[in-house]
C-alpha cells in the first residue's frame, strides 16, 4: 500500500425529500446569500428549483441565481458566476444537477475571492484554501463530484479541457434524493453509469501490486453497478435500484477506492481531449469507445490483473491462457456498455482519423509526456490508442 491523504469533509443528506433540507442545514452553518447554480430548462420545469428557493427562503437565505450550465461546463459562465460572488457577497454556492454543474460551481467557489482570472488555476494546479463553501442537491449520478476533491472545465477558447484537484473544493453539504433521479433520459442514465464504473477502473489498474482492503472494496462497487444497472435501465422508477446506484456513483470518485494506490486516469485524460474538442459527446459514451481501447493496447503489462479483474467483476471461468482471459475481461466490459446504449467506437460519435492530430497538443499540455501509470504513454501511444477506439 502507497502513502496516501484522504480528506472527506462532506455532510450527507441522503434519501426521500432531501432537498427540503437545504435551506435549513445551509442557515445552521450561517450560510446568507448563496449563488443558486443550476444547468437547463429541466431542473426549472420539473419544480426543483422552485422547492429548493422556497425552503432557502424558509430558513432565511437569499440566493442569487445562475443557470445555463451546459454538459462539458464552460470557463465563461465560471466568470460570470465569479463576477456574481464578487459583486452580492455570496457566502456559499449552491449546485443544483449533476457533476457539470457541481464542477462549474467548484470553479467559481475557486476563483470567487481570487484577483485574476479563474483559469489560472486550471493551467498551473497552484493550491488555494481561499474557496467558498459548497453544497450540492445532485440530479444525476455519476460524476462523483458532489464529493470529490476534483472539478473539470472546457475553455472553448483554447480547445482545452482542463481539471483541477483541490481538498478545499470538496462539497461541504450534498442533499441525495434518489427520486430526483427517476425521469433522467435513458442515455443519460447509461452515460452515468459508464462514467462511475470508469472511475473504478482508473483506481483498479495502476503500477501497484495487490491492495486488499482498496481492492476488494473497488471490486465491490463493480459488481454493485453492473448488477443495478440493468434494474436502472428498466424500472427508471425503481426507489432501490435508484439510491444504490446513486451512492455508488459518490464512492467510485470520492477517493477510498483508490487510497493507497497510484491510479491511472490515462483514459480520462484521452476522452477530455474528445469533449474539448466535440463539446456534444457525453463524457460517458466517450468513455465507453476509450477505456476497451486502452485496455486492449496496455493489458500486455499485467493480464493476470486483467484476467483476475474479469474473474471477480463478470464471474469469467479461467482458461489456463492469462492473456487469453485478460482479452475476454475486456470483451466483457466493452459488451457492458454496449448493454447500456453506449457507443463502442468513436466513429459513432462522429470522430474520424483526421481529428486525432487536433487532440494531441493539447492532450500533451494537459497531462505531459509520458502520462498514465499502469503503462507509460507516449504521444505516439496516444495515437494509436484513438485509432484502436475508432
Amino acid at each position: 500500500m502507497e502513502n496516501f491523504e484522504f480528506v472527506s469533509p462532506t455532510h450527507f443528506v441522503f434519501g426521500r425529500g432531501a432537498e427540503e433540507q437545504v435551506g435549513a442545514k445551509l442557515a445552521e452553518r450561517g450560510a446568507r446569500r448563496v449563488l443558486l447554480h443550476y444547468g437547463g430548462r429541466s431542473a426549472v420545469e420539473s419544480g426543483l428549483i422552485g422547492r429548493v428557493k422556497a425552503s432557502l427562503d424558509a430558513a432565511g437565505v437569499a440566493c442569487v441565481e445562475l443557470g445555463g450550465v451546459r454538459p462539458n461546463p464552460e470557463v465563461g459562465l465560471v466568470r460570470q458566476g465569479v463576477a456574481l460572488c464578487k459583486e452580492h457577497g455570496i457566502d456559499w454556492v449552491l449546485a443544483v444537477g449533476g457533476g457539470s454543474v457541481i464542477d462549474s460551481a467548484k470553479a467559481i467557489a475557486v476563483g470567487a475571492h481570487y484577483a485574476g482570472d479563474v483559469w489560472d488555476f486550471f493551467e498551473t494546479k497552484q493550491p488555494t484554501d481561499d474557496v467558498l463553501p459548497i453544497a450540492v442537491v445532485l440530479t444525476i449520478p455519476a460524476a462523483g463530484s458532489e464529493a470529490s476533491k476534483n472539478a473539470v472545465v472546457s475553455n472553448d477558447a483554447l480547445q482545452m479541457k482542463s481539471g483541477y484537484p483541490n481538498n478545499a473544493q470538496r462539497p461541504k453539504l450534498a442533499f441525495m434524493n434518489p427520486e430526483l433521479t427517476f425521469t433522467l433520459p435513458e442515455y443519460q442514465t447509461a452515460a452515468g453509469i459508464t462514467d462511475m464504473f470508469c472511475h473504478l477502473l482508473e483506481r483498479f489498474f495502476d503500477d501497484v501490486g495487490a491492495v486488499p482492503v482498496t481492492d476488494n472494496l473497488n471490486l465491490s462497487l463493480m459488481k454493485t453497478v453492473r448488477a443495478e444497472a440493468p434494474r436502472v435501465m428498466v424500472e427508471p422508477d425503481n426507489y432501490d435500484a435508484r439510491a444504490n446506484i446513486m451512492w455508488a456513483g459518490m464512492l467510485c470518485h470520492q477517493g477510498l477506492a483508490g487510497a493507497g494506490r497510484h491510479e491511472d486516469w490515462a483514459t480520462h485524460g484521452l476522452e477530455h481531449e474528445l469533449s474539448a474538442l466535440f463539446p456534444h459527446i457525453t463524457h460517458g459514451a466517450g468513455l465507453a469507445c476509450m477505456f476497451p481501447a486502452w485496455m486492449e493496447y496496455v493489458h500486455g503489462e499485467n493480464p493476470t490483473r486483467f484476467a483476475f479483474y474479469g474473474r471477480e467483476v463478470f464471474g469469467l471461468a479461467p482458461t489456463g491462457d492469462v492473456d487469453a482471459d485478460a482479452l475476454s475481461a475486456i470483451d466483457e466490459t466493452r459488451a457492458f456498455f454496449a448493454s447500456l446504449g453506449m457507443p463502442t467506437t468513436l466513429a459513432e460519435l462522429g470522430v474520424g482519423e483526421g481529428d486525432i492530430e487536433k487532440m494531441i497538443p493539447t492532450l500533451r499540455a494537459n497531462k505531459g509526456e509520458p502520462f498514465g501509470s499502469f503503462k507509460k504513454l507516449t504521444m505516439d501511444d496516444a495515437r494509436e490508442i484513438y485509432r484502436l477506439a475508432l
